[in-house]
C-alpha cells in the first residue's frame, strides 16, 4: 500500500463517518455527538463542543444576542431562562420586541399556536395578531401596553438611564408580579433581574416599549424617563474590557443578526479604535443565522470579516462556529446538550459590577490617552 504523505495525513484525522443506527434509547446528547457529523448538523455539533470545551470555562464572560421574535415562540422560558440559571449567560443584547413579548408571559397572557396559512384579513377583522404561526388576541397588546405605561410612570423611572438599568427596574416589578400570581420561570427579564444579568437594547426606540416611553414623554412634561444609548455603549464595553483586564476571556453567542449582533461585537472596536486601548478582540464567536455573507448584510458577516474590524481575535479564528440554521431549532437543542454535559457555572452577577467595570475602563482610557485628561479638565472647568 502506498504510504500517505504528511500533508495527506494531516487532512485525514477527523472522526470516521460511520455512525451506528439511531435507536429509540439514544438521548439527544448522543444524537448530537454521534450522528450529527456533517453539514449544518455538524455545525450544531461543533457549536455544542465549542461551548462545552472552551466557551463555558469559568474564566470566560459570555454574552448572547436575541434578534427576531424569539420570545413569542417560547424560547425565553424553554431555553434562555435555563441557560441563565445555569450561569451560561452573563449578559444579553436583545431587540426591544423580545422584551416586550416576554412581558405577555410574565402577565399570564396567552399566545397560541396557529398557522402561517391563516387568512390575515380575517384575523384583522377578528382582532387576532399573527407572528408567522403564533397567534394572540390583540387585547394582549393593549393590556400589556397599559401595564407597561403604568410601571414606567413609577418614581424610580423618572430619570436618565441606560437600557440595562431600565430593564433591571422593570425586571424587579415583573418578578414581583410573577411571585404574586404564583408563576415561576415564565419571564427571562425576571430571571435576569434575579440573577443580575444585564440586558441591553441597542435600538431602544424600535419596539413597542420605545413607543410607550415616547407616548408618555409626549403626554406630560412631568414624565422624566430618558433612555441614553451612550450609557449602554460604555457599560457594554466595560463588561468586555474588565473581563479581559482581570485575565479572563470573552465569547459571544449570536442568535440571528441585525443591531444586537453589531452592538455586542462593536465593544472591541470601541476599546481599540475609539478609546485607543490595546486589545485583540473577542476570543470566541458562535452565530446561528440563515443569512448569506455575499449580500452585504451584517447578519451574514463572517467571523473572518469581524477579524478585520478587530471584533474577533485573529489568533482565535479556529474557535468560531457559524450554524446556518434557525435559532428556534438550534437553541433548544444546544440548551439541552449543555445542561446535560456542562456543570453549572458560578453566576458572575455583572449588573452589580457596573460602576466598578466602568471605572476600570475609564482608568485604562486615561492611562493610554493622557492628552484627554486636559480636555476633560477644560470641559469640567467651563461647565
Amino acid at each position: 500500500m502506498k504510504k500517505k504523505s504528511a500533508a495527506k495525513c494531516r487532512y485525514l484525522t477527523g472522526k470516521k463517518i460511520l455512525p451506528p443506527p439511531i435507536r429509540k434509547e439514544n438521548s439527544l446528547s448522543e444524537i448530537i455527538d454521534d450522528h450529527m457529523l456533517a453539514y449544518n448538523g455538524g455545525r450544531i455539533r461543533a457549536a455544542c463542543h465549542l461551548l462545552k470545551e472552551k466557551m463555558l470555562k469559568e474564566d470566560v464572560t459570555v454574552g448572547i444576542t436575541l434578534t427576531g421574535a424569539l420570545t413569542p415562540a417560547g424560547l425565553g422560558s424553554s431555553s434562555i431562562i435555563p441557560l441563565i440559571k445555569a450561569g451560561f449567560i452573563d449578559w444579553i443584547v436583545t431587540t426591544g420586541a423580545n422584551v416586550y413579548h416576554d412581558l405577555h408571559f410574565a402577565f399570564n397572557m396567552e399566545l397560541r399556536q396557529g398557522s402561517h396559512l391563516m387568512n390575515d384579513a380575517e384575523l384583522r377583522k377578528s382582532g387576532v395578531v399573527r407572528i408567522y404561526d403564533i397567534v394572540l388576541d390583540s387585547d394582549v397588546l393593549m393590556r400589556t401596553d397599559a401595564l407597561l405605561r403604568e410601571m414606567i410612570c413609577g418614581p424610580e423611572f423618572q430619570k436618565e438611564m441606560g437600557t440595562s438599568e431600565f430593564y433591571h427596574k422593570l425586571g424587579r416589578i415583573v418578578y414581583e408580579k410573577e411571585k404574586k400570581s404564583g408563576h415561576k420561570d415564565t419571564s427571562f427579564l425576571s430571571a435576569c433581574y434575579q440573577n443580575d444579568v444585564p440586558v441591553f437594547t441597542s435600538s431602544p426606540g424600535d419596539s413597542t416599549i420605545g413607543m410607550d416611553v415616547a407616548s408618555m414623554e409626549m403626554i406630560t412634561k412631568k414624565f422624566k424617563l430618558r433612555i441614553n444609548p451612550s450609557i449602554d455603549v460604555n457599560e457594554s464595553t466595560s463588561i468586555v474590557y474588565s473581563a479581559k483586564a482581570r485575565g479572563g476571556k470573552t465569547g459571544v453567542i449570536i442568535c440571528g443578526g441585525g443591531s444586537p449582533k453589531n452592538f455586542i461585537l462593536q465593544t472591541e472596536p470601541q476599546i481599540q479604535e475609539v478609546l485607543m486601548i490595546p486589545e485583540k478582540g473577542h476570543d470566541y464567536f458562535l452565530q446561528i443565522t440563515d443569512a448569506r455573507p455575499d449580500t452585504g448584510g451584517l447578519s451574514g458577516a463572517t467571523p473572518s470579516e469581524a477579524v478585520s474590524w478587530g471584533k474577533v481575535d485573529p489568533s482565535g479564528i479556529e474557535d468560531t462556529v457559524i450554524v446556518y440554521s434557525d435559532a428556534t431549532i438550534v437553541l433548544p437543542l444546544m440548551t439541552s446538550y449543555l445542561l446535560k454535559n456542562v456543570k453549572p457555572r458560578k453566576l458572575k452577577k455583572l449588573y452589580r459590577k457596573r460602576e466598578e467595570d466602568l471605572e476600570m475602563l475609564r482608568e485604562a482610557f486615561f492611562k493610554h490617552n493622557t492628552y484627554y485628561k486636559d480636555i476633560r479638565g477644560r470641559i469640567e472647568k467651563n461647565g
